[in-house]
Parts: structure tokens; C-alpha cells; sequence
């Protein structure tokens, strides 16, 4: 067994990944909840309730690979990371969209006790951000399941669910796409300026579900978004926009020494941040060893890489979608946050830290 260990330890990290296909990962006994947090690489309908809203997924060819083939408002042909995450913990998929459920709250308040997803696409950490839901309006939301919870519960038994319950937290993305459409070659001054502002405002956020009862949080931090199709159908050269990818390492540096420090300050708080970058940057660098053929350009879409256009119903997409890393433009396909899920759940430490998502649940209060 030590050899077999000391032989995987020297694998290639994409080799690493690809074990995780193989595991039996086990759901863990003892987590009540999910509550989700982010945008629309976690959210799993709350934009089908929001009239306003132009960023939708609640129709064909998204669902395409979901039970019974239904739109549900999940940005993929089939789950989305945030599904495959729950399903570690020991869930069927991720919890109800929190607009599903909002106007019967009261009489819902098992959906609240056992988790809900309060995710918005388009939204992001500063209020600016997106036309949806931000994340101002996310945590509002769960202010109001937290009140009707102490309706049924009492006070402690409600910080008991809460403390055992895993908030998961997927944003910043959208963020770092409105700041690049508005200036598009910034020098370093202005993106240490930007970066300093959004994770002083995701402080904010994070002191604030802490106080409303969050103890243990699952973040999952910013791909290299300057490789998705519609980056890349930006791009004279069709490659990937730098800008793009250093701000999103910049600003997951930047929630690394963020989540450190509160981990400090914050009395009983714990949390692993699941490098969904990590993953999208092995799957890039060597796809065929995990079984993807087409880093580039999406399975649905239209224009230069698929990314010009959305999946919408009349957009052609691809056979092969196990064999895609993006279904749309901006969004990857089931099979890849399938990967994605495994690695920051159960994985190494390029993949999810200072612990990972397993450890996080099994974590002692």
C-alpha cells in the first residue's frame, strides 16, 4: 500500500484528478443542510421567478442530460457542480431554489431546515453587479429562513441546525466580467483598487451569514474565465484573455488570506476553498487523459467558438457532451463539473484548502 501511495503522490495533477472518477465517495452523516450562495455556476432555478431577469436557462437545450430532460434553470445540459457537491455530502442534488419555495415559506419550513439555494445568475459580490439577485438580497433571504426557522425551532436549536449545516458560496466571476467591460487593459494600480473592493464587500457578506449562524463555509473560488468561449471569441488570436484569468487568481489569492483571517476572528468558524481554477486549468492542459476532446469551443452556442451566441432553443449543440469542458458560452458541461465536484470534495490540496470539502463536513464543532 505505501508503494501504491508513493506512486499515485507522483502522478501528474491531472492524473490525480482523474482518480477521483473511481471513488466511492461517501455521504457523511450529520450534515442537516446546505444553504447555497453565488451566481449561476450555482443556480439551480431562482431566475425563472425573477420576471426582470434576462439571464435564464428554463428552456431547451439546457437539461437536455437532466432527469427527464427538463430545463430546470440550471445553466448546464445536466447538474451543476453545486448538485454534485450535495450528493457528496449525502444529498440528492442541491436544495430548492429559495424563490421556488418563498411565497409558501411558512408552510415550507422543512425546506429551510434542510437546506436551501438562494443563488442568483448574473449576481455578484457588490451590488452592481448583474441585474438579479445580489448577494446583499441572497442573504436577506436567508435572514428570512433564519426568522421562520426560530418559528418552529428554538433559538439553540436553530444555531445547532445552522452550525452543522454547510454554506456553500460560488461568486466573484460576474464581478470581474462587469469590471473588465468597463475597462478592459487596467494597470496594476487600478487592479489591486478593484480587487481590494470586492473582497472588503465579500468580507462583509461573510461576517454576516457568520452572525446570522454560518460556521462552516464551502467556497469555490473563480475559474480562469478568461478561457471560456465568449472570452475566447473576444480574442484576436482566439486564445484566452489574460486579464481575465490574472484578476480571477488575483482575487482567489486574495479570498485565501480573506478566509485566514476570519478563520482567526471568527470563534468556531471553518472552511475549505474548493479551487474550481485548479480543475478547469488541468482539464486544459491535458484533456484527452481525462477523457475531454474540446476545451474551446462550447456544445451550444453560436459564432466564433460557440461563444458569440447563448444555448437557446433554435442554437445547434454537440453529441458528445461528456466529451465537452463548456456547455455555453460561459458555463461548463455536466460531465466537467461532475470532475469538478469530485476533486473539491475528496481531493488534494491543489484542489481544495487548507482542507477539503470531505474533511469540512466531517469537522467537529
Amino acid at each position: 500500500m505505501a508503494f501504491l501511495l508513493t506512486k499515485l503522490a507522483s502522478l501528474p495533477s491531472v492524473l490525480c484528478l482523474l482518480t477521483f472518477l473511481f471513488w466511492e465517495v461517501a455521504g457523511a452523516d450529520g450534515v442537516p443542510a446546505i444553504y447555497v450562495f453565488g451566481d449561476s455556476t450555482a443556480d439551480v432555478g431562482n431566475n425563472n421567478y425573477l420576471p426582470g431577469s434576462t439571464a435564464k436557462a428554463n428552456f431547451p437545450h439546457n437539461g437536455v442530460d437532466f432527469p427527464a430532460k427538463r430545463p430546470t434553470g440550471r445553466f448546464s445540459n445536466g447538474y451543476n457542480g453545486i448538485d454534485f457537491l450535495a450528493m457528496h455530502i449525502g444529498f440528492k442534488r442541491s436544495p430548492p431554489p429559495f424563490l421556488s419555495i418563498a411565497s409558501k415559506i411558512h408552510h415550507r419550513i422543512v425546506s429551510g431546515i434542510k437546506g436551501v439555494n438562494f443563488a442568483s445568475g448574473g449576481s455578484g459580490i457588490l451590488d452592481s453587479t448583474g441585474d438579479t439577485m445580489s448577494t446583499t438580497n441572497q442573504i436577506e433571504n436567508f435572514a428570512t429562513v433564519r426568522s421562520n426557522m426560530t418559528s418552529h425551532l428554538s433559538e439553540m436549536q436553530a444555531d445547532q441546525l445552522l452550525s452543522k449545516s454547510i454554506f456553500i458560496i460560488s461568486t466573484g466571476g460576474n464581478d470581474i466580467f462587469d469590471y473588465f467591460l468597463q475597462n478592459n487593459a487596467p494597470n496594476v494600480t487600478e487592479k489591486e483598487k478593484f480587487i481590494t473592493t470586492l473582497v472588503s464587500t465579500y468580507k462583509y457578506h461573510l461576517e454576516k451569514l457568520y452572525n446570522l449562524g454560518a460556521r462552516k463555509f464551502g467556497m469555490v473560488d473563480v475559474p480562469p474565465i478568461g478561457c471560456c468561449p465568449f472570452p475566447r471569441s473576444l480574442s484576436p488570436t482566439g486564445g484566452c484573455l489574460d486579464v481575465l484569468n490574472e484578476l480571477s487568481l488575483q482575487f482567489n489569492k486574495a479570498t485565501m488570506a480573506l478566509m485566514h483571517e476570519l478563520s482567526l476572528t471568527l470563534k468556531g468558524m471553518k472552511y475549505s476553498i474548493g479551487s474550481s481554477n485548479a480543475v478547469v486549468s488541468n482539464i486544459i492542459r491535458s484533456p484527452a487523459t481525462i477523457g475531454i476532446k474540446e476545451t474551446k469551443t462550447a456544445c451550444c452556442g453560436g459564432g466564433k467558438f460557440n461563444g458569440e451566441l447563448s444555448c437557446t432553443p433554435n442554437a445547434s449543440f454537440c453529441s458528445e457532451r461528456n466529451r465537452y469542458l463548456f456547455w455555453d458560452k460561459l458555463h461548463p458541461t455536466h460531465a466537467a463539473s461532475k470532475l469538478a465536484g469530485l476533486a473539491i470534495y475528496g481531493g488534494s490540496p491543489e484542489f481544495a484548502s487548507p482542507i477539503n470539502f470531505k474533511q469540512l463536513v466531517e469537522e467537529d464543532d
